[in-house]
């Protein structure tokens, strides 16, 4: 379950952010999840709810947005969402096809690869 060592990462990396501000409690944290990254939603809010035990993150929500695959056909210019796969071979996941779903030529991916914090919902002592 590589999702527990991505979130304490995450939740590492807020910490120290949020000892730059006068924080009274954290209501959230957003991370954008690229769909490529294969990290399963629910076992990374099971770790963030264990991890924030204790610290200032502790009672926050984790919402986790989703990031589709977007590609950049180099043949014939298509840009968009990628094709996948949806078949119970997959345990539930959509498997993205990486060729060109216009022409199947060679692509280069520009989205659904993120793994980021995009935005905390903080109340600070200035509120």
């Amino acid at each position: 379950m590589h999702e527990a060592s991505v979130v304490a990462n995450i939740v590492d990396a807020v910490l120290e952010e949020l000892k730059k501000y006068d924080v009274r409690k954290v209501n959230s944290v957003t991370l954008r999840i690229g769909d490529l990254t294969q990290l399963g939603e629910e076992q990374m809010k099971f770790a963030y709810e264990i991890l924030s035990e204790g610290n200032l993150l502790s009672g926050s929500e984790l919402i986790i947005e989703p990031e589709p695959v977007v590609l950049r056909c180099h043949k014939c210019g298509y840009e968009g969402r990628a094709r996948t796969l949806d078949s119970g071979d997959y345990a539930g996941h959509q498997v993205p096809v990486l060729s060109c779903p216009e022409c199947g030529g060679e692509v280069e991916v520009i989205e659904g690869q993120s793994c980021c914090v995009k935005c905390m919902d903080i109340e600070t002592g200035d509120e």
